[in-house]
């Protein structure tokens, strides 16, 4: 539970910048350009910190980790109306806040392939994943009625919470999977040592690390730039940019349900666990791209937002799809194989600040081609992940 509380907080601290960018800008007319780079701050950060967490598991223990992750990326967050007036700084702030957060899911799934059998898997990332959309779901809907200052202020103090409440109920080593600890696997250990060249050189690795590279990059342009494009484009205000909220909370049903009904496909015979991933993954990345290439053409704002709700509810799917593929492929080095797709994953969110900025000032102010972008992305996706997987 505390586990996808601190997913909750992770989501929330990072959707809030999207929206708080809005009264930002009209506050320090902030360009386009600039506004792009505050954006992927996150990312440049969240890149750094993958591959890290991974290590530094194996090391000090899980529960270090994730302790200081969600104490740093809080404080991040706490502090950034503080520094809001240097671009610098705040693109500095960001920076810190994304390598923080990008600690926390190879953490987390470091701890859930130690101890959950495969036959619970889908669920159980379907439920953490969902947490997040609640988080994101809940900044959604409480940022836009609150000063900008006070939606960095309210969810920084989140955090903090939640450290005290984990050495409330795990006061000395409970959860920690530490280098000395008793790890309750459910499968058995590799026979032979891995090499880093084991996760580099296989064929069904890159296709889970091309499907979620894909996913993100979908992801990455609805999180940083939708409450931009329903303000700007179609004359969204302060009271109607609450609906970006129903993207994350159809994204969360759609994660729950798609795990459940993967591990119901998984009971029957006929279905194995490879044909169940490549269906979810299918849904979850043709759905997404198809959806948004008619939402870029949309002019009404609430059909607008509901083609971009079951865009973001589909994406859900991939949680039951190459998500819990990590734990088919590497049982034993699942944390590992997440950092590195979270890593190539976490490029789209560098790449989209900047370049959606560009595109939409080479065209005049027109969005249409960002969005067709991410379609023919996560067709591609898609295509390699299902023609590869194994």
């Amino acid at each position: 539970a505390l586990c996808s509380a601190a997913n909750f907080i992770n989501s929330a601290d990072r959707v809030i910048m999207p929206i708080a960018i809005v009264p930002m800008t009209d506050e320090f007319h902030w360009s386009l350009h600039a506004q792009g780079w505050i954006l992927s701050a996150f990312a440049c950060g969240y890149f750094t910190s993958q591959l890290l967490g991974s290590f530094w598991v194996s090391k000090v223990g899980a529960k270090t980790i994730l302790i200081c992750s969600v104490l740093l990326w809080s404080i991040a967050t706490f502090v950034t109306p503080l520094l809001a007036e240097s671009v610098i700084a705040l693109v500095s702030c960001r920076i810190i806040l994304g390598f923080a957060e990008g600690l926390g899911l190879p953490t987390i799934f470091h701890l859930f392939a130690h101890s959950i059998p495969v036959e619970e898997r889908s669920r159980a990332f379907g439920y953490l994943l969902a947490s997040g959309s609640v988080g994101q779901t809940v900044a959604s809907v409480v940022a836009p009625h609150l000063s900008w200052q006070a939606c960095f202020y309210w969810f920084g103090s989140l955090g903090f919470i939640w450290v005290v409440l984990w050495y409330i109920f795990y006061p000395n080593n409970g959860l920690g999977f530490g280098p000395q600890d008793t790890i309750p696997l459910h499968m058995p250990k590799a026979p032979r040592n891995i090499k880093w060249s084991d996760f580099v050189m296989s064929k069904a690795l890159w296709a889970i690390y091309s499907a979620h590279f894909a996913m993100n990059w979908s992801s990455y342009i609805i999180m940083q730039w939708l409450p931009t494009y329903l303000s700007r484009m179609l004359g969204a205000n302060a009271e109607s940019i609450s609906l970006t909220a129903v993207p994350y909370i159809v994204n969360s049903a759609f994660g729950v349900a798609s795990g459940h009904v993967a591990d119901s496909l998984l009971m029957r015979n006929g279905w194995s666990v490879l044909n169940v991933r490549r269906l979810m993954t299918s849904i979850g990345l043709i759905g997404p791209g198809l959806f948004l290439a008619i939402f870029c053409v949309v002019n009404e704002l609430p059909l607008a937002v509901a083609l971009v709700s079951i865009s973001m509810g589909l994406l859900a799917c991939n949680s039951a799809g190459h998500l819990s593929n990590h734990v088919d492929v590497a049982p034993n080095h699942s944390g590992t194989t997440f950092a590195i797709s979270n890593t190539l994953a976490t490029i789209p969110g560098i790449l989209c600040g900047p370049i959606t900025a560009a595109v939409v000032t080479a065209s005049n102010g027109k969005w249409v081609a960002v969005f067709l972008g991410a379609t023919f992305i996560n067709l591609m996706g898609a295509f390699f992940y299902f023609t590869n997987s194994v």
